[in-house]
């Protein structure tokens, strides 16, 4: 299940750096839990609608944002967060929610991406930041996706993730977290399977760190 979340921006300007601040929002919202440190059953998008300037976002005409889960009830008690403390961080304020049900995509194959998808391996004692480009990228994201299907019994042989990499300008980012720089992939995903495959990887997000707002798709 998936909330689209309409949000008043202030007149301020929100800082580029900004991802730990919108996951303090969410893990707010979520309240008293045992999800965090656990691999994540949850993804989040960017803020939308913001203005670029040179220190950073404005949203004069209000941001947009959504959160999705394979669990309706992490989405119940995120929506009762919300209702109970609406505020966010720097001004910003939701003002309105907006339920989305799980879509069906027995025919639906490609997927845009809502926040960069991150992936990282160790490879020797040095953690890697994997390209789009990189052969193994597919493999790299069909594989943290299967860890997570196991832990709610899912299984699907037929699971086969890739980046599209026919379309126009697939790029990196470099997305600070706190202090920490990771290098993310903009790129539209190609996720073959089984639709329930497709809806678990459309609800939790693909790649690493989903739960801190990376790899969320729509």
């Amino acid at each position: 299940m998936r909330i689209h979340l309409k949000i008043n921006g202030p007149e301020e300007l929100i800082p580029f750096n900004h991802q730990h601040l919108l996951t303090g929002a969410i893990h707010k919202w979520i309240g008293r839990n045992d999800e965090h440190g656990k691999l994540s059953l949850y993804s989040f998008s960017r803020l939308e609608k913001g203005n670029a300037f040179k220190d950073g976002l404005r949203f004069e005409g209000g941001a947009r944002m959504f959160f999705s889960a394979i669990d309706d009830g992490l989405i119940k008690k995120v929506i009762a967060g919300i209702q109970k403390d609406p505020t966010m961080f720097n001004g910003l304020k939701v003002s309105e929610i907006i339920i989305q049900e799980d879509p069906d995509f027995s025919k639906q194959d490609f997927f845009m991406a809502a926040s960069p998808v991150f992936i990282k391996r160790r490879v020797d004692d040095e953690i890697k930041h994997i390209k789009f480009d990189h052969p193994q990228a597919g493999s790299y994201l069909v594989e943290t996706l299967r860890s997570k299907m196991k832990l709610i019994g899912i299984k699907d042989d037929s699971l086969a993730i890739q980046f599209d990499l026919t379309y126009p300008n697939p790029k990196t980012t470099v997305v600070a977290y706190k202090s920490v720089l990771n290098r993310a992939n903009v790129c539209p995903v190609i996720v073959k399977g089984l639709p329930e495959t497709k809806v678990f990887a459309w609800n939790v997000g693909l790649g690493n760190s989903t739960g801190i707002g990376f790899g969320a798709i729509r």
